[in-house]
């Protein structure tokens, strides 16, 4: 009876999350949550539809208005040709949209071509639907990007979709227009479809962001799929969008669109029309101050951890994915020098075979760092970890602090 769920892996930021509730005073560098709060707009319009009990059911696509504005926004920022507001379809958040593209475009055994490393639900959500995830490795030395010639040769006759994530989490890698025009002729040579995950669209900060879809002919095969979370710090409200031009394919997504969620929570739909219709700035706002959170941790790594951590700092999104010196161990090279120091209990099995899941544990358990083991998003994710550096800067600043105590780096 459903045993095919057995083979979806949890994501171990699950089991980080546990850890960290066992913490006292944590520095909670683990959760890909931004310590804005989301915008006037949307507290308002939120406050507005529950003061005028808007509080019934809706269309299971979404409230005719938020369809607008979103069509308009693919528009006029994204330069995809959406033609109509019945393309878009409002999801619970990211993952939901993805869920229910997975389910409307796959059959048994489909092969998808995911990024490695990637957000683990990009693969757990092709092995819901019965598909098969395929990694195509990104490469440190590129930016964080592609080889494009190593993806096309793992097309198969079984695959039928291309993954992207641009900017990329865990990596903040950020494909170029060059990649995304290989990219587009690849997908129509070989007849794919393309989901485009546009999760961190507003936060690039070299380079420029650029939406596949809007590429000459593309939208017709690819899925481009949004969030309100990191644009309008909206994360904990979960409301996203998809937009889907072929009807067969979006009528499939509505059904799984109905019976999952009937139609996504009304209040927070007005808080979305809320976060379109208002003021803009809050998005250059957040980049700005994003930016130089970046800066001030690569600083501090560098400063108080550099024989241990090393890696450029991101074009995009808001993590700091760095590789961990081969040589380090917990109880070796770079450890805690302090006398009278505790020492770590004896590693757990998952830190006996992973780099990664080492530091992780030690991060956690002796200097209340929140991270996650590169090896989490993909093999080639081993050796990484994860530190999400869109949190408050006296946060920041606090862990920062406790690696120089933890490495014993002297200034």
């Amino acid at each position: 009876m459903a045993a095919y769920l057995d083979t979806v892996p949890f994501s171990g930021i699950i089991r980080i999350r546990d850890m960290m509730y066992a913490v006292a005073d944590p520095f909670r560098l683990d959760q890909g949550d931004v310590s804005f709060d989301a915008p006037d707009s949307v507290k308002t319009a939120m406050a507005r539809a529950i003061a005028e009990n808007k509080s019934h059911y809706l269309q299971t696509t979404g409230v005719p208005r938020l369809r607008e504005l979103v069509a308009a926004k693919l528009r006029d920022r994204n330069r995809i040709p959406v033609d109509d507001p019945e393309h878009v379809l409002i999801t619970n958040g990211g993952i939901h949209g993805l869920y229910m593209l997975c389910q409307a475009l796959l059959e048994p055994g489909d092969e998808v071509l995911i990024p490695d490393p990637e957000w683990p639900p990009a693969a757990g959500n092709v092995l819901l639907a019965k598909g098969v995830p395929v990694g195509v490795p990104l490469y440190e030395t590129r930016g964080w990007r592609y080889d494009l010639d190593e993806l096309e040769s793992k097309i198969t006759p079984k695959t039928r979709v291309l993954y992207i994530n641009s900017p990329s989490n865990p990596t903040g890698g950020v494909l170029d227009r060059t990649d995304l025009q290989r990219l587009a002729a690849i997908a129509r040579e070989r007849d794919l479809w393309v989901i485009s995950d546009e999760a961190y669209e507003d936060v690039v900060f070299d380079g420029e962001h650029v939406s596949i879809a809007s590429l000459p002919g593309m939208y017709d095969r690819t899925i481009p799929l949004y969030t309100f979370s990191k644009s309008y710090a909206m994360t904990g409200l979960r409301l996203g969008y998809v937009s889907i031009k072929d009807p067969a394919i979006r009528d499939r997504a509505k059904k799984v669109l109905f019976y999952t969620a009937s139609n996504i929570a009304s209040v927070v739909q007005f808080g979305g029309i809320g976060a379109l219709e208002g003021p803009q700035d809050c998005i250059e706002a957040f980049r700005t101050e994003l930016h130089a959170r970046r800066d001030l941790f690569y600083r501090g790594v560098r400063e108080f951890a550099g024989d241990v951590f090393s890696g450029q700092p991101p074009a995009g999104a808001f993590y700091a994915f760095l590789r961990i010196d081969p040589s380090w161990s917990s109880g070796g090279r770079g450890a805690a020098s302090t006398a009278g120091a505790a020492r770590p209990s004896p590693p757990p099995p998952s830190s006996r075979s992973s780099l990664s899941w080492a530091m992780t544990e030690y991060l956690i358990k002796n200097g209340r760092i929140g991270c996650v083991p590169g090896v989490d998003f993909g093999a080639h994710g081993e050796g990484y970890v994860r530190f999400c550096f869109a949190r408050d800067r006296n946060e920041l600043t606090g862990a920062l602090q406790s690696m120089k105590a933890l490495f014993g780096v002297t200034v």
